[in-house]
């Protein structure tokens, strides 16, 4: 089975859309690739986290800002399918 992505975030600091828009990007670029995306609110004041199944990948608080989309989407390639080419938002080498 495809990995499930967790994009856990904190609802009282509004970062819902931030996770909802996340989360579309992340569907439209690895539909074949992953099982599905949960959006979890989370209880811990100021949490923003993604997930691969149970490996953590991105963490707000440890990184100190959010992710870019196009970051992200490299992250996640790079666990789900690393032979996928993201074209413009890929690594320029």
């Amino acid at each position: 089975m495809n990995p499930t992505i967790k994009i856990e975030y904190c609802p009282k600091c509004g970062w819902m859309l931030r996770a909802a828009y996340m989360a579309q990007e992340l569907l439209t670029t690895f539909t074949d690739d992953v099982y599905g995306i949960l959006l979890i609110p989370s209880e811990v004041s100021g949490r923003y986290q993604i997930s691969i199944d149970d490996t953590l990948i991105f963490d707000r608080k440890r990184e100190g800002r959010f992710p870019e989309i196009k970051e992200l989407k490299q992250l996640i390639r790079d666990k789900v399918n690393p032979q996928k080419d993201l074209g413009h938002s890929d690594k320029k080498g």
